[in-house]
């Protein structure tokens, strides 16, 4: 018998991880680890003194209510309204333990065995991996060549078994930013096949445009067809204190609450004081850190015509990451290990990222700018630029 765990493939970030075994690298030629879109550094000093508070508050080490604190729930429900323009109440948001925790609470309340779950392919793997281990197909939604899925091409792949859509916007790993015509067709075409939009905004604060991204909150009804997922860990750099959550219609989030209570019962508490804390005062610092990572994509984009000069493409770019095509005549599942020990760049592959025994990622990597700064995407694209393997058959070539 294989279990589904066993038929899931291994984590990807582990795995990645796995190719430094062995490999040294300089003082003057350190690794430049562009693998994992996680902030290593810790909250800033005003949330570190307020998380140093909440210890010594009784209730930080106790159970809390199991779809979230009453505090958060309200000033996140008041952020999202002011953000998106729209109408969100608390009884609309429910806090988890990170915003995987997020996506797999919320398949667990729309699917049962054999239900489908369409995903945008290049996809975020880990959605891949809930879905599986959870008896539910993914049915992979071919993007176009600016990595921008179709509500049309969407609607082809619709059956009886449906019962989401799901889209992470700005995007992982492609990074681009989905427009908001295009959300809005999604949208629509979920509320008439009676299906659910999942709308994964992990992203939402490093978007390019300091608005809204979209208006689908200004519509009546929204939450019986928009579910919006979100994290703390990247806003606030609280990833190890997991905080995420759900906005959507008060009575999935009941269903919701089933989940919730069987595996974690509520998401940590010193992850939920930090996030509350810092949706009131941390304003303008996450500003500063939006500004920084436009920064990055900027530089991305500024240094990439000297790889675009090898036969590099740039096919994404946005927040936290660019994703690229290579030029090479091996896959980029063999190339990314040779990364490690040639060039000292851990990447991953874009084999990662579709599903077994399609060839559209080999060709591509996903680069995470998260831990870097303007000057390690110099050194990183200098790097790539000197490699002087064998290169791909051109298409048409005699």
């Amino acid at each position: 018998m294989t279990t589904r765990s066993q038929a899931t493939f291994p984590p990807p970030i582990p795995e990645a991880r796995r190719w430094l075994d062995g490999v040294t690298f300089s003082p003057d030629r350190p690794l430049i680890n562009l693998s994992q879109a996680a902030p290593v550094d810790p909250p800033p000093p005003q949330l570190r003194r307020a998380m140093a508070e909440a210890m010594e508050r009784a209730e930080t080490h106790l159970y809390g209510p199991v779809l979230g604190n009453d505090g958060l729930r309200a000033a996140l429900a008041a952020n999202w309204a002011h953000h998106y323009g729209g109408s969100v109440g608390p009884d609309q948001v429910a806090i988890t333990a990170g915003c995987n925790q997020a996506f797999a609470a919320t398949i667990a309340a729309l699917t049962t065995e054999g239900d489908e779950v369409i995903l945008p392919v290049p996809w975020y793997f880990n959605h891949k991996m809930w879905l599986d281990m959870s008896g539910v197909t993914a049915v992979p939604l071919t993007s176009g060549p600016d990595l921008i899925p179709s509500a049309e091409d969407a609607a082809g792949l619709i059956t009886a078994r449906t019962r989401a859509i799901a889209l992470v916007s700005p995007n992982n790993p492609g990074g681009v930013e989905y427009p908001p015509e295009t959300l809005r067709a999604f949208f629509q075409l979920a509320r008439e096949q009676g299906l659910r939009l999942i709308l994964d905004e992990t992203y939402r604060d490093f978007h390019s445009q300091p608005g809204a991204p979209h208006d689908l909150l200004t519509t009546s009804d929204w939450d019986k067809t928009l579910i919006q997922l979100y994290s703390f860990s990247k806003s606030y750099r609280l990833t190890g204190h997991r905080a995420g959550a759900i906005i959507a219609d008060p009575d999935l989030l009941r269903e919701m609450e089933k989940f919730q209570d069987t595996v974690a019962i509520c998401a940590p508490q010193m992850g939920q004081m930090a996030a509350e804390w810092g949706l009131s005062n941390l304003a303008d610092w996450v500003a500063e850190q939006r500004d920084e990572i436009l920064a990055r994509r900027r530089a991305i984009a500024d240094h990439f015509p000297q790889l675009e000069a090898k036969g590099w493409k740039l096919l994404g770019l946005g927040a936290y990451f660019a994703y690229i095509e290579h030029p090479f005549a091996e896959t980029s599942a063999q190339i990314a290990p040779k990364l490690v020990r040639e060039a000292g760049v851990l990447l991953l592959p874009g084999s990662m990222f579709f599903p077994d025994g399609d060839p559209s990622g080999d060709r591509h990597f996903r680069v995470a700018f998260a831990n870097t700064d303007a000057a390690g995407i110099k050194d990183f694209v200098e790097r790539l630029a000197v490699l002087d393997w064998p290169l791909a058959a051109q298409k048409g070539a005699a």
